[in-house]
């Protein structure tokens, strides 16, 4: 076990992280501070990408995503798009356009389903599960990934394995799947206490591990696997530990839910089509994938985005074994702000 203080110390330094997006959640309903929180979520998404539809845009379903180069999720969402399945699938319901809008990380994607900005989000558990736990009103539509992956990657000549992690520093998008990841690392390693965690977003880490400002990063599926390419080395991985690989989950607010009932339904199906066609055409969705990520290699594109990771079902019994997982860990942690259970967040028609 880790050492009590320690352990108190590390801990409040990540209740600090996650504090601002959940005092968010909680004063969702005063109308400046919504304003004020769409204007952020707007200035984090990607410039390739429309601009945000208005919330009173009833043809327009608004889908959040996680990434800092692609204007479309890699994986069975983006192929349907590319397709122009959603557009025809979803007009039964009365949309006429899924538009997709890119964050740089799980908090402020959780500001804009706040704010009202979005209807759909598509981005970690960990992020998901804390915004639920604050009282964000969604719904969880699918896991979108089970056992999706992290790198924690250093410069070539840097520390040769965890152990040489004491007394070093180690950056990270905080609030994120890769920070569950890290936290985990650390605890299973017994490092807490022994590890300065630096707040930091990944388009800043190479520079600064090569700078030499941190020891090492935890990098997503797309960038890891380019960094090994390039000569950064791995000293951990996230699916050598059963319990560290993380999912990806589909949430609506209950807002847009309110309005398509159905939606749950009809976005599963629409998902269940494309990952179909994607196992049909895995070379051709492989070169989508390393186009659309902004530059991979075919070897970086599969190595990050194996097809065994993307569910055919909504929910499985790993998917759902891990989602709980998380749950549990974050709890422990005092990471959230109120217990429910997974069964009650499902939507009732998925």
């Amino acid at each position: 076990m880790i050492h009590r203080l320690g352990r108190r110390k590390f801990l409040n330094h990540f209740l600090t992280s996650l504090t601002t997006y959940a005092l968010v959640v909680t004063a969702a309903s005063c109308s400046s501070q919504q304003s004020q929180i769409n204007s952020t979520a707007i200035a984090n998404s990607a410039p390739a990408t429309s601009s945000v539809a208005k919330a009173g845009d009833q043809a327009v379903l608004r889908v959040g995503f996680i990434s800092t180069e692609s204007r479309v999720p890699l994986g069975p969402e983006g192929w349907a798009h590319q397709k122009g399945w959603w557009n025809q699938e979803l007009q039964n319901l009365g949309i006429k356009e899924v538009r997709f809008v890119p964050f740089d990380g799980g908090p402020a994607l959780n500001e804009a389903l706040s704010s009202g900005a979005l209807d759909l989000g598509l981005y970690g558990d960990t992020p998901a599960l804390v915004g639920r736990s604050a009282g964000l009103p969604t719904k969880l539509i699918n896991q979108t990934r089970v056992g999706q992956d992290a790198w924690l990657l250093t410069k070539q000549d840097g520390v040769r394995s965890l152990a040489d992690l004491k007394g070093k520093k180690v950056g990270v998008a905080k609030g994120t799947y890769l920070h569950r990841y890290l936290i985990g690392l650390l605890e299973e390693n017994k490092l807490t206490s022994d590890v300065k965690i630096i707040q930091m977003k990944p388009a800043e880490a190479k520079v600064a591990i090569e700078r030499g400002d941190i020891a090492a990063y935890p990098f997503a599926m797309g960038v890891g696997p380019t960094l090994l390419e390039q000569g950064f080395r791995a000293i951990d991985q996230a699916s050598t530990h059963d319990d560290l690989v993380g999912t990806g989950v589909s949430i609506v607010t209950e807002a847009a839910l309110a309005k398509y009932p159905e939606l749950p339904k009809q976005w599963n199906q629409t998902r269940q089509k494309a990952l179909a066609d994607i196992k049909a055409n895995s070379e051709a969705f492989y070169q989508f994938a390393a186009k659309e990520s902004g530059g991979l290699s075919l070897s970086a594109a599969k190595a990050s985005y194996p097809l065994n990771l993307y569910p055919t079902e909504p929910f499985n019994d790993r998917g759902l074994q891990l989602l709980n997982s998380t749950k549990q860990f974050l709890a422990e942690q005092q990471l959230l702000k109120s217990d429910f259970d997974i069964k009650d967040w499902q939507a009732a028609n998925p």
